[in-house]
């Protein structure tokens, strides 16, 4: 019996919510061109490791292995070996790429790169240009559609999103958002995306079937002047109904209900809070804090700040992985 209550307790820590078991989160630093790895168990730095000069854009590898990273100052997409930390590929890449997005199947990788106003298929496995296609001014914010057919792209100086057809590599259709958009985000049943407005200072909600804008989130955190109200990352919690918006130098998270498109709250957390990741509990989040070379810690249960983690020079994105 005592055996059998022990087997009851660890299986109600390892799944509560919440709680992060043996996630790592890997923070890029812009200017430190470094990334800051943090165990999400303990909330510590576990190490930093060098890579390319002003890396921006992160994301795992859909097998979990690797991480790929926007080195924008080498005008590549670097892949490192979670295991060592190492450096072992530069992918090609376009004049300075910002961010990217991963097809479903985890073979292409669709990069945004700003001065060359175009968007870079890579074929991840023979390490090749596959496309290129010529978007809006200034691209960033990039997305795949969950059935892997769109890719969209925000051109922040022509405050619109592109929509490019992946079988015929064209750029199909564009839609009017906010000034400055910066990043994009489907919803799971891909039926929407979420478009960030950076200086229009609200998020667009756009219907994939007609391209058109249906909604728009603006945002009014307490205490805070209106041209400070910055958003940039956008990230849905793993049951999809809620979504937290990194405010950039409003420095705060405004926590939105997916279905109402509603604010609930916001939390305050480090200086010019530029994008998030969310533990795969769904519990945590953790914010890039670019002017105060912090990550902050948020616990969405209580929507308070719990941990404050150093990272490197003007932390920028963040990768949670298993």
């Amino acid at each position: 019996m005592r055996a059998f209550l022990s087997s009851i307790l660890v299986l109600a820590a390892v799944f509560a919510p919440g709680i992060a078991q043996a996630e790592t989160v890997y923070v890029s630093n812009e200017k430190g061109n470094s990334i800051t790895v943090i165990d999400a168990a303990t909330l510590q730095v576990s190490a930093t490791w060098p890579i390319g000069k002003r890396p921006r854009g992160i994301i795992l590898s859909r097998d979990g292995k690797y991480l790929y990273v926007c080195a924008s100052d080498d005008n590549a997409v670097q892949v490192i070996d979670r295991a060592t930390g190492k450096v072992i590929a530069d992918l090609p890449s376009g004049e300075d790429p910002e961010q990217f997005a991963l097809s479903p199947d985890g073979r292409m990788l669709f990069a945004a790169n700003e001065r060359d106003a175009a968007v870079t298929a890579i074929d991840i496995a023979k390490h090749v240009v596959a496309w290129q296609v010529d978007v809006g001014v200034e691209p960033e914010g990039m997305a795949v559609s969950p059935d892997g057919r769109i890719v969209v792209s925000t051109s922040e100086t022509d405050d619109s999103v592109h929509w490019i057809d992946t079988a015929t590599h064209k750029d199909i259709a564009q839609t009017a958002v906010g000034a400055r958009p910066r990043h994009a985000e489907f919803t799971a049943d891909g039926k929407a995306l979420w478009v960030s407005s950076e200086i229009g200072g609200g998020v667009q909600i756009i219907d994939t079937a007609t391209r058109a804008v249906t909604a728009t989130i603006a945002f009014e955190p307490p205490g805070v002047f209106k041209d400070k109200v910055m958003p940039v990352g956008i990230r849905f919690t793993p049951d999809r109904k809620t979504a937290v918006i990194a405010l950039g130098r409003a420095d705060a998270l405004a926590i939105v209900d997916v279905a109402s498109a509603k604010v609930l709250s916001y939390v305050p957390v480090g200086r010019r809070v530029w994008q998030v990741g969310i533990a795969a509990a769904g519990g945590h989040v953790f914010s890039a804090n670019g002017l105060s070379d912090n990550v902050s810690v948020v616990d969405l249960a209580t929507q308070k700040v719990i941990a404050t983690i150093p990272a490197g020079k003007a932390p920028w994105g963040v990768a949670i992985a298993p």
